[in-house]
């Protein structure tokens, strides 16, 4: 089967645990699968008030002049940022993932994909290059199997009130419905999202994610034949995710005879095992703040601090993060109800020196954590 796709990975998205993976550190382009970090950046920008779901995003002529797949924005026109991540997760809108990175960005993609690279490796994706907003082709517009699941369990972990985004299946905009491409929305039990992707290049390629008994999974399927390989490719690493889990088997890794897309090589690697996200996976800040604009989230939002150290599917994998919390770095947490069924560990009603020390502690524990206020 491997011959209709170039990559592969199933993992669970509470622990990082690889229970499959192949060719998942090769690098390919992952076209549209690059809007997961054009939306992380801007989830981010909303967590730190730097945006508001009601704002309006004025769209440039580079914006309207993007290549399809598009929203056909004119040139001039605004466009609501709830609009505009919809946009991305149901449509996977060109036009609008450069209006997104125009606005938050200083009026240039450029700048953006920068930005993108940059927050890439703060994160742990350790072979990802981003050239643009969109995923639009070129050469140097890089990543793996490994580091697209990295990536979009740190959407998942950072930033859980915004996940819902990417399970809609349908979306109404000026009077036009659009549909998700991700087919298992709807068809498979318990998916609840990711994205999808394609270029003539990259070929047809589906992050998809899904609950089960207690149990969150990711698979990545990259550069199938077409739409039935992805999806099914998809449907087959899950259905095997959720097998081994209830089995207690061990993570399985293959290596086909196949080479990267490219040449280029990424600055930074990551350290851990074969079958883990290790250290890259534990030590993702999601605070991103200083990246746009030189200055502290404090800066630009006032109130009281706290420190989040993650989102879990279930009550019993958030009470062992506040039971590490406490363990390595003597804090008391709480856990709160998140959307979407989701449980986040939180150290509340701190100062901002205090938060800030936190944050540092944990860290250097090797503990997921960012400041929120």
């Amino acid at each position: 089967m491997s011959a209709q796709y170039r990559a592969a990975l199933v993992a669970d998205m509470d622990t990082g645990q690889v229970l499959y993976q192949e060719n998942a550190k090769v690098q390919n382009y992952p076209a549209s699968l690059t809007k997961i970090m054009t939306l992380y950046l801007t989830f981010d920008a909303l967590e730190h008030g730097r945006l508001s779901l009601d704002d309006y995003l004025i769209v440039s002529q580079s914006a309207a002049s993007a290549s399809p797949v598009k929203l056909g924005l004119k040139a001039g026109s605004k466009i609501k940022v709830e609009d505009a991540i919809k946009a991305l997760t149901v449509l996977s809108a060109n036009d609008v993932a450069r209006v997104l990175a125009e606005n938050l960005k200083g009026g240039k993609e450029g700048n953006f994909a920068s930005l993108m690279t940059q927050v890439a490796g703060e994160i742990g994706l350790s072979q990802t290059n981003f050239e643009n907003s969109s995923g639009l082709p070129n050469d140097d517009h890089l990543s793996t199997a490994r580091d697209i699941a990295l990536l979009s369990m740190a959407v998942y972990k950072h930033f859980p009130q915004y996940w819902k985004y990417f399970g809609i299946k349908t979306w109404t905009y000026n009077g036009k419905t659009y549909t998700n491409g991700n087919r298992l929305l709807g068809t498979y039990e318990g998916c609840d999202g990711m994205k999808t992707g394609f270029t003539n290049k990259s070929k047809y390629s589906l992050v998809a994610t899904a609950k089960r008994n207690g149990k969150h999974l990711i698979s990545v399927v990259l550069g199938a034949e077409n739409k039935d390989v992805r999806a099914n490719v998809s449907v087959k690493l899950l259905n095997k995710g959720f097998e081994m889990v209830a089995n207690g088997s061990a993570p399985i890794v293959k290596q086909t005879a196949v080479s990267s897309v490219n040449s280029y090589s990424a600055p930074k690697q990551t350290t851990g095992g074969a079958n883990t996200f290790s250290s890259a996976y534990n030590t993702a800040t999601g605070n991103v703040a200083k990246s746009y604009n030189g200055q502290s989230s404090d800066a630009i939002r006032s109130g009281n601090a706290g420190v989040q150290f993650g989102a879990f599917s279930s009550k019993s994998y958030a009470q062992n993060q506040v039971n590490n919390v406490k363990n390595k770095i003597g804090v008391n947490t709480v856990i709160e109800t998140a959307p979407n069924g989701m449980y986040r560990v939180r150290a509340n009603g701190l100062s901002e020196s205090l938060a800030q020390n936190v944050k540092n502690r944990a860290l250097d524990a090797g503990i997921d954590c960012y400041i929120f206020h």
